[in-house]
């Protein structure tokens, strides 16, 4: 899994600052646009039941200088899964082709304060890039600050990113099931609670409602305030309060890997590694051989 020890972590550096050392504030965005080796990445994402493209949302306004990067693309197609890791040949071209190297200082944000930025956060540190970061509240910050943004397409000169994938930080589903099984790891599940109960029904079509036996569920909205994440304290309080020792081993999950990262970065920011499952629900859920409860 990706452990990051003090020689590599950033540093906080007062009360101001961010709960999570991999969050960077707008104003010092600001002031790294245009350096030679700072890369800015549109990471937008969005369920179709929240039917906002982000695609044309990036086009139509970004960040100066940012780049679009599609998780619905850079994946594995060879499976009937959403957005997969792809592997690292397949990422490393997808990386290359929007101009980033792995030794670029890499800055991930989205158009929702902080909802899939944090997977593709995740996936570039899993394929070796270090210094990768979160701009703390997103684009929808950005803008609120009057800060300049411009449309189109940007497309920048293609460069070589070296890939090496750290298969550990990943979870499959015979990880889940063994941890289920045998208590090595606690799983916990980012889905609402209407989800995680069965109370609601799936967004994807052919999915079962309910959870995995023995599943915890924290919500990722419980550690989100106003599009940023909240407070360490908080966010230990909203594990300890659904039942998860943070100082157990824990695998992610959600519906389909990407607010899963939203609990690793929450987690992170308590010190606390851990793995994602990346077929989450989606796999889980699909699945005839896969046992589910409802609350």
């Amino acid at each position: 899994m990706v452990r990051i020890d003090s020689q590599e972590r950033p540093h906080t550096m007062n009360a101001k600052t961010p709960s999570s050392p991999w969050l960077k504030s707008t104003e010092w965005l600001a002031g790294q646009i245009g350096k030679p080796g700072v890369t800015v990445v549109d990471g937008s994402y969005y369920l179709s039941t929240q039917k906002r493209d982000a695609k044309a949302e990036y086009i139509a306004a970004h960040i100066p200088g940012a780049v679009f990067f599609d998780i619905n693309a850079v994946c594995d197609t060879s499976i009937d899964l959403p957005h997969m890791l792809p592997g690292p040949d397949q990422f490393a071209a997808a990386a290359g082709a929007l101009g980033i190297a792995e030794t670029d200082t890499i800055i991930v944000y989205d158009g929702s304060g902080l909802y899939s930025a944090p997977r593709v956060w995740w996936t570039f540190r899993i394929f070796g890039a270090k210094n990768v970061s979160i701009l703390d509240g997103g684009f929808p910050a950005w803008r609120a600050e009057g800060r300049k943004s411009e449309t189109g397409e940007v497309k920048p000169k293609a460069r070589t990113f070296k890939a090496k994938m750290d298969t550990g930080a990943v979870a499959m589903l015979t990880d889940v099931q063994m941890a289920l099984n045998d208590d090595s790891a606690q799983v916990v599940d980012a889905r609402s609670a209407a989800r995680f109960t069965g109370r609601e029904p799936e967004p994807r079509a052919g999915l079962r409602s309910g959870h995995m036996p023995g599943a915890l569920n924290v919500p990722f909205t419980d550690i989100v305030e106003n599009g940023r994440l909240a407070s360490a304290e908080k966010i230990a309080q909203a594990f300890k309060k659904a039942g998860v020792d943070t100082d157990k081993p824990i695998i992610t999950s959600c519906g389909s890997g990407v607010t899963a990262a939203v609990l690793t970065l929450g987690l992170d920011a308590l010190g606390k590694p851990t793995r994602i499952y990346d077929g989450s629900w989606a796999e889980w859920g699909a699945r005839p051989d896969t046992p589910v409860v409802k609350d």
